[in-house]
């Protein structure tokens, strides 16, 4: 009878993955709580926003502005599933992320430092939600 060879991972390498996916959490809720105060800002101040008329993305700034509330929302939902160890949240959060980083490159000229800081935390949490590794049964 053959017997499969499962790998087996020391307990250092568990700590480092759990501490990935809290890393993952909380740069998740920090970028999803800063994409909520940029949604509240689109919203109710539109002259906060630079003026871009070539821009080929053409949206109005409160459009924007709904668009990144509900993002940050939905961030920070996903944020917490991940603090609590949900599976479905690991997922969620590389979508989430995925998601983020993109409308954040395409309001790159409304806000461009904001926008080149959530890029930059939206690509950490993809990182470490992908280099996580569950524990063998």
């Amino acid at each position: 009878m053959a017997q499969t060879a499962r790998r087996q991972y020391s307990d250092s390498t568990q700590d480092l993955a759990g501490g990935l996916v809290a890393f993952a959490a909380v740069m998740l809720a920090i970028s999803g709580v800063l994409d909520l105060l940029r949604g509240i800002m689109g919203i109710a101040e539109d002259e906060v926003f630079l003026s871009t008329p070539d821009y080929t993305f053409v949206w109005s700034t409160t459009g924007w502005g709904w668009a990144h509330l509900v993002l940050g929302a939905v961030s920070i939902a996903v944020a917490a599933g991940l603090f609590r160890g949900a599976l479905w949240a690991r997922a969620a959060g590389v979508v989430m992320a995925s998601v983020l980083l993109v409308a954040n490159f395409l309001s790159l000229p409304y806000y461009p430092i904001w926008s080149i800081v959530l890029i930059g935390l939206c690509a950490l949490v993809i990182w470490a939600l992908s280099v996580y590794r569950r524990a063998p049964v």
